[in-house]
């Protein structure tokens, strides 16, 4: 079993073909998990900032997978909603050595979850807390704390 069908089991897909969102701020890594995702032979050797927003499409052994990779750029994070209805699952990508930011991934995720296309949908969400090889990095713990993620009782979510 490959790392995309263990994550579709986490996120509780069952669709053939899934569209997926990776949200969070800038500089989180959202370019470079997709990029992991994706087989071997189709992974880029350069990452570089996302601009507005990539689409990815990939396969793994039993799904076809569409990654809306949205640029967490803040003059970037209106465009989110936009893709929003035709989303079925979300990664939501947190910078786990960023404290400082931690508070305006918190405000974005927030945001997100009280919007109108995704408040009533049982959306299922992968909280990805990225960087933790670095000094700085808090626990998967601590961030699911700072982003209050237990107050999340409508969705089915992991981190």
């Amino acid at each position: 079993m490959g790392l995309l069908d263990k994550l579709s089991g986490l996120l509780g897909l069952k669709k053939k073909e899934v569209h997926v969102l990776c949200l969070g701020l800038d500089n989180s890594g959202k370019t470079t998990i997709i990029n992991k995702l994706k087989p071997s032979n189709a992974q880029s050797q350069d990452i570089v900032p996302t601009i507005g927003f990539n689409i990815e499409k990939f396969k793994s052994s039993s799904l076809s997978f569409t990654v809306f990779d949205m640029s967490g750029q803040g003059r970037y994070r209106n465009l989110w909603e936009h893709y929003y209805k035709e989303g079925q699952a979300i990664i939501f990508v947190i910078d786990s050595s960023d404290r400082l930011r931690m508070v305006v991934a918190k405000e974005e995720l927030d945001t997100l979850l009280n919007h109108p296309d995704i408040k009533h949908r049982r959306i299922p969400i992968l909280f990805f807390a990225n960087k933790m090889d670095l000094r700085d990095a808090v626990t998967s713990v601590k961030v699911s704390q700072l982003l209050c993620l237990e107050n999340i009782k409508d969705k089915p979510w992991h981190i």
